[in-house]
């Protein structure tokens, strides 16, 4: 059976980050508290540690589990410890806007994507995108700023679907919207455990793209979680997927 479908990841497969990780992170806290002060919050001294922490407390929950904790949930649950229950979704939403707004600026698709994904298009391939993520709204406006979405159907986002990769289930979303089986679909992804176990854990092959990989899961995962391909760019795909096709003829 050929592939007919190939889903990607977005961070670090389909663009590119240019910046620091640890600055931005301090940034985004800073200018949330910030957008919450000027909407009359009068938030107590150590609102961004508890904030930070909450963060990193679902964050590790959610690797754990399979289950996305979003940045709305968080937030909210921040306010309220801090006596400020039930706010509105609006200012939610427009705090989290102003929290990623700077780390968004530092994000552009790979040289080489266009090309590749146009290549991928015209060889009649489904094209669709799996992002775990906390947030959809930044998510959605990286791929709008990257002018990506004309290429892909669906676009599943961890904080919309309620589980991550690799859990299975949100693989076999896709699955269920392209009524294809796991054996016709590949992921191409640049994390071992969520993209390259994720698509094992459906039945999906696993395509690992090394261009932004070298994290330390993925380190540690390196003996233990093989993938069915590597690129080192995503212009090797096209060649990657006829090898795989072959190999399954």
């Amino acid at each position: 059976m050929s592939i007919r479908g190939v889903l990607f990841d977005l961070g670090s497969t389909l663009i590119e980050y240019r910046g620091d990780w640890r600055e931005v992170f301090k940034r985004q806290t800073r200018d949330l508290i910030a957008a919450l002060r000027e909407a009359g919050l009068n938030l107590p001294d150590d609102f961004g540690a508890r904030y930070d922490a909450l963060v990193d407390q679902f964050y590790t929950r959610g690797q754990q589990d399979w289950i996305e904790y979003t940045a709305e949930y968080t937030l909210q649950l921040a306010l309220t410890e801090a006596g400020y229950p039930d706010q509105p979704t609006g200012l939610i939403k427009r705090a989290l806007a102003s929290a990623f707004a700077e780390g968004e600026k530092l994000w552009r698709p790979f040289d080489d994507a266009y090309q590749t994904l146009d290549t991928l298009n015209a060889q009649g391939y489904r094209l669709g995108i799996i992002s775990n993520a906390r947030d959809a709204a930044n998510v959605e406006r990286l791929i709008d700023n990257a002018h990506l979405r004309p290429w892909f159907d669906p676009i599943v986002i961890s904080a919309n679907v309620g589980v991550r990769k690799p859990n299975p289930r949100i693989f076999q979303l896709v699955l269920a919207a392209w009524q294809l089986e796991p054996d016709e679909v590949v992921m191409v992804g640049d994390m071992l455990d969520a993209d390259i176990l994720g698509a094992h854990n459906a039945g999906l092959r696993g395509i690992w793209a090394v261009m932004q990989a070298e994290r330390g899961a993925n380190d540690a995962h390196s003996d233990t979680i093989k993938p069915d391909g590597v690129i080192q760019k995503l212009s090797e795909l096209p060649e990657l997927l006829k090898k795989l096709d072959s190999a399954m003829a």
